[in-house]
């Protein structure tokens, strides 16, 4: 069976990973059938890239994407975008659909952000108000 999984790459302590399509029973890092992304945790924010036509090609001739690749694709949007056209939607109310989508993601991503931005400040000043 084709997985879609990570192949780790980079130096130690400085993961990169590719994003690849591999037999399921190739080793993690050993023989793959085509690169079709890149990750990269280290870089903050976090770096997603993936080819989406080739990801798409892959899940629809049967490929299993991991917990953790189906999590990046998903954050892609590129799930969302397929289930719309397997719904049968025109290609204008799929390409309006995504621009909502990739709208709320934004709002959605900024508001996490700007929590963590208060829960920092909010420690900060607590341990002002101690020391």
């Amino acid at each position: 069976m084709v997985k879609i999984r990570l192949k780790r790459a980079g130096r130690k302590k400085m993961p990169f990973y590719q994003i690849v399509a591999a037999d399921g029973r190739a080793p993690r890092d050993g023989k793959f059938l085509e690169v079709v992304g890149h990750y990269n945790p280290t870089a903050k924010p976090h770096t997603v890239t993936i080819e989406k036509d080739r990801v798409a090609y892959w899940l629809n001739v049967g490929a299993q994407p991991t917990d953790t690749v189906h999590s990046l694709i998903r954050g892609t949007g590129l799930l969302h975008e397929m289930n719309l056209k397997r719904r049968g939607f025109s290609e204008s109310d799929v390409a309006a659909q995504m621009e909502a989508w990739q709208q709320k993601e934004t709002e959605r991503r900024q508001k996490r952000l700007n929590a963590k931005l208060r829960r920092r400040q909010a420690k900060k000043a607590a341990e002002g108000a101690e020391g």
